[in-house]
């Protein structure tokens, strides 16, 4: 019923992963590009930061689409896990049978399987998402993993993604020789108040709408400035602004509605933790853009793009409010010598 009320063939602002609503920001569009230049370089060890909803696994199904079957890959999402809780998923994962839980064997049967695959020339890039929950063991067991190697490169690549805790582990002294592999890490930053705007047209196209402004500029404006720029909060205002409209038969979300939602999220969140509602300062209002009819592929590997060392990724991630710059010395107190080999 909503959706033929609005003209819309699927819902746009669900909150499964799906790769064909992902939006590429500037900051996503960079982590992208420099995730696949990590891969195409085979960088054995990669990190990437971000807040909680801000697209980064819908980005990593996207990496591995983009990668396809130019290499083998595995996406490990079940990270409260022991050691070899966890090399048992990285093997099923695989396609591979786990006879036992013997760490031996099951070190052996991968790298066995890792072998093969680079007698074929064939990547094998394995992707752990949530990767803030792996324990300290379970870390210094997956830095171990990247020891596999033959004569001519690494055998296998590892993408470690999650939320900034993550960063806080890599820079404890108990994962210092891990952090020392970090090649490339990189951080997604929430959207700006255009992207905002622009996110959500293209969650509309995809979804199959066409038609006057769904969202009016004053609704735009208030949903850019009460999200944070953080995709899944947008997708929060809106689909609940949509809800709201479709319940007293509206057709255009004007900026009354997106108020009674910002309320009804704020009563939420006070609940929830106890916080005075957010004093919002930049409200001004913001049309959606009109888009081209087919979204254009834009995830490229720009001319000149060269992976930063991981000291160099980590000072910018330092240099970030969220982190703060008291993790700096903790982060390069290994120096970057060996990082230049």
């Amino acid at each position: 019923m909503l959706l033929e009320h609005f003209n819309l063939r699927e819902q746009p602002f669900g909150v499964s992963p799906d790769p064909r609503f992902f939006f590429p920001s500037a900051s996503h569009r960079e982590a992208m590009a420099s995730l696949l230049y990590g891969v195409q370089s085979q960088r054995a060890f990669m990190a990437m930061i971000a807040q909680p909803g801000m697209g980064k696994t819908m980005l990593l199904f996207n990496l591995l689409q983009q990668l396809g079957s130019g290499a083998r890959t595995a996406f490990l999402f079940l990270t409260q896990c022991d050691s070899r809780e966890f090399l048992a998923y990285l093997l099923i994962d695989l396609g591979l049978k786990v006879h036992d839980y013997d760490p031996i064997r099951m070190h052996e049967e991968l790298k066995t399987e890792l072998l093969k695959e680079a007698r074929a020339g064939r990547q094998v890039v394995v992707v752990v998402d949530e990767a803030q929950n792996l324990s300290t063991s379970v870390l210094e067991t997956i830095r171990l993993l990247s020891d596999f190697e033959n004569p001519q490169r690494k055998l296998m690549q590892i993408i470690l993604a999650g939320q900034p805790q993550l960063a806080e582990k890599i820079a404890s002294p108990e994962l210092l020789q891990l952090r020392q592999r970090l090649s490339l890490i990189m951080q997604i930053k929430p959207l700006s108040r255009e992207e905002v705007a622009t996110y959500i047209a293209r969650r509309l196209q995809v979804a199959g709408y066409s038609g006057p402004a769904l969202f009016t500029p004053q609704a735009v404006g208030h949903i850019a400035a009460h999200s944070g720029g953080i995709p899944r909060v947008i997708n929060n205002y809106c689909f609940n602004s949509l809800s709201i409209a479709f319940a007293t038969g509206k057709r255009q979300i004007d900026v009354e509605i997106v108020m009674e939602v910002a309320r009804d999220l704020d009563a939420i969140e006070h609940v929830l933790k106890g916080s005075q509602t957010q004093t919002v300062e930049d409200i001004r209002p913001i049309e959606l853009p009109v888009l081209d009819a087919e979204p254009k592929k834009v995830i490229t590997i720009p001319t000149g793009l060269y992976p930063l060392s991981a000291c160099h990724a980590l000072r910018v991630l330092a240099d970030q409010t969220q982190f703060g710059n008291s993790l700096l010395p903790l982060l390069c107190q290994s120096g970057c010598e060996e990082l230049s080999s």
